[in-house]
Formats: C-alpha cells, structure tokens, sequence
C-alpha cells in the first residue's frame, strides 16, 4: 500500500525472523521521527497469490480505500524459486497534525516458491500482529495453502464464482464455513438486491404476500451462477422454503421449492450482455398479483412494482452498486464482522446446486 510517507526494507534469502525484526526496527524508527506515527492494530491479512498475477492483486488492494487490512502478508508463489525474498513498507495515508494520531500499515510481501507452500504457517505465524483477527486470501487458488494457514486464521475471504464448478465452490465454501469465519465476494456482490426485496415486503401488510411468491427468476453474469443460488439460498432459509436440487435446461438451471403448501417456481439464467460480475436481474412474482423486477442500470438497481391491480410503479435505487473495489473493501470489513445468514443461504444453496 502507497502513502504519502513511507518506509521500506527488502532482502534476499532472508527468514521470518529478520523480516519480523526489520518491522519492529521501521516502527520504532517512525514513532521516534514523529511519536504522532502509531501502528494501526485491527486485522491481518494473509494473501497467497501466483506470482505472475500479483500486480493484480496488489491493484485491487490499492482500492479498498479505509478498509486497508492493519498488516497485509502477501505470499508470492514462484514455482522456480528455492529462496525465500522479502519486501516490507510501512506507509502512512496522512502526515500527522498536532494532537492527532497518523495510522501507519503495513505490508510484506514475501517471495515462495512450491517447496514452501506445506510450511507456509511456518513463514506466517512470526509476521502476524498478535492479539489480532486474521483473515486469509487466496484469490488464484491454492486450496493447500489456506488449509495450513487456517490454524492461525478466525477468517477466510473467497469468491465462490471463482470455481469453475459450482458444486465444488459451495462444498468448499461450507467445508471452510465449519472451521473458520467465511466471507464469500460472491455473497456480497447480491447485497443491493437482498436488501431491496427485503425493503419490499418490509411494510406490514405486504408480509403476507411472502407466502404468496410463486416464483422466482435470477440473472447473472455467465460466470456467477453462485452468486445467483445464493440469492435464492436466502429467499429459501429465511422463509422455510424446503430446496430441492436444480437441472439444467437450455443452458439455465430450473426446478422448484416447496413453500406454505406450494411450489416455487426457480430460474436462473445466464445474462449474456453482462460484463461485471455479479447479478444481472431479478423477476419475483407472487399469487396475489403482487411483482416485483429488479435490473442493474446506470447509477444502480432499476425497479419496477406491480401492484394487485396492475398498476406499475418505477424507480431506480440509487447507489446499489459499489463496484468489484467496493465489494473487496466490505469483503475486509466483513472479517470482523458476522452475519448469521450466509450459512444458512450458502446450505440452501448447496441443496439447490445440481
């Protein structure tokens, strides 16, 4: 992370030792220039990248904005090297002002190749701000990496779009979600669109239309069809929807859940002209008339209501989209945070999954 004051130490061949030693001596160095410098001390952050692929990642960071993890470990995996290499800042946002306090975080990246991924806590546990939650990231897979680092994480961030196969997104998403806090992009990224169904049978005398919802249909980029039954994974645990699994037809997934005494009618298709990942578009209908349709547009989510007379009312929910930085800075946040209903989404959800 860039600020506008910064510190920095690298090495080669080094160890976690001197690389946990070069931190402590930049700290003090930086409260004796200014003692208004203190270190930000609320969550760690592991990351384990591909090498080739890290100035990606280290752009999407960049954009995160408040939600700067306190330290942020960057483990770079090169499969050609046998050396361990290090790189270390400490940056501050601010110059500190008299009577104020200037946060200063920071970032390591480490240099790793194969051999060391199985020993990679090894490398980590000496880094780590003790007394800290700490969340794990491993945007390019590296499913061995995260499973020896859990032991020193209370969180783990993934996107479940990210696997290729669905099913095997959501198992590992619930394999992860009994041994750690899971934080799932894929989860986030429908925020907007749960909270405005939930807004829309908010009022008292709409609720019984939740009984009523006799169908529903989600559209989502091509490759996010686990943020899509995730969304309907909600619908089903928060109004006791019993989920049977989906089939595949024409290139969409469809098939129904029994609800109140009826059958939900579920689609989720594929939005081809979508090109940002996430959901495209949302249609729910009901038996008393009541409708409600969703779709992303400039400036956020387009809604159309239909009441039981047919009349249309529409209007755009400004703001919904907070883009892919926005959803990685909440990912951040949502580490010390716990929200009760991703597991039970991410369980429908699973049952949904062909």
């Amino acid at each position: 992370m860039s600020g506008v004051t910064d510190s920095r130490w690298a090495a080669q061949n080094t160890n976690p030792g001197e690389i946990e030693q070069a931190l402590r001596a930049m700290l003090t160095e930086r409260h004796a220039e200014n003692e208004c410098y203190v270190p930000a001390r609320v969550l760690n952050m592991v990351c384990v990248v591909d090498k080739a692929w890290s100035g990606e990642i280290a752009n999407r960071l960049r954009q995160v904005g408040r939600y700067h993890a306190s330290r942020t470990i960057v483990l770079s995996v090169d499969p050609d090297r046998s050396t361990v290499d290090a790189v270390a800042t400490i940056a501050s946002d601010t110059q500190p002002k008299t009577g104020e306090f200037a946060p200063l975080r920071e970032t390591v990246i480490v240099d790793v190749g194969d051999q060391h991924v199985a020993a990679l806590d090894t490398i980590v546990d000496p880094l780590l701000v003790t007394d800290l939650p700490t969340l794990l990231w491993s945007p390019h897979g590296h499913p061995e990496a995260i499973d020896t680092l859990l032991p020193l994480a209370q969180a783990v961030l993934l996107d479940s779009v990210d696997d290729p196969d669905l099913k095997d997104a959501l198992d590992r998403a619930q394999a992860l979600a009994r041994k750690a806090y899971v934080v799932d992009l894929a989860w986030l990224r429908s925020t907007p669109w749960r909270e405005r169904v939930a807004a829309s049978f908010d009022p008292d005398h709409l609720r019984p239309d939740l009984e009523a919802i006799s169908s529903v249909t989600v559209r989502h980029h091509p490759l996010s069809a686990a943020a899509g039954l995730l969304l309907i994974g909600w619908l089903a645990s928060r109004l006791g929807w019993e989920p049977s699994t989906l089939t595949s037809r024409n290139g969409a997934l469809a098939g129904t859940a029994h609800a109140w005494g009826q059958d939900v009618e579920l689609l989720l298709e594929a939005e081809p002209d979508q090109n940002v990942a996430g959901l495209a578009g949302l249609t729910l209908e009901t038996a008393s008339g009541r409708n409600l349709e969703l779709d992303r547009g400039p400036g956020g989510l387009r809604a159309r209501h239909t009441n039981r007379d047919g009349d249309q009312r529409q209007w755009t929910v400004l703001g919904a989209s907070r883009g892919e930085a926005g959803v990685l800075g909440e990912g951040i946040r949502q580490a010390l945070l716990r929200d009760p209903t991703y597991g039970p989404a991410l369980e429908a959800a699973n049952c949904f999954a062909p």
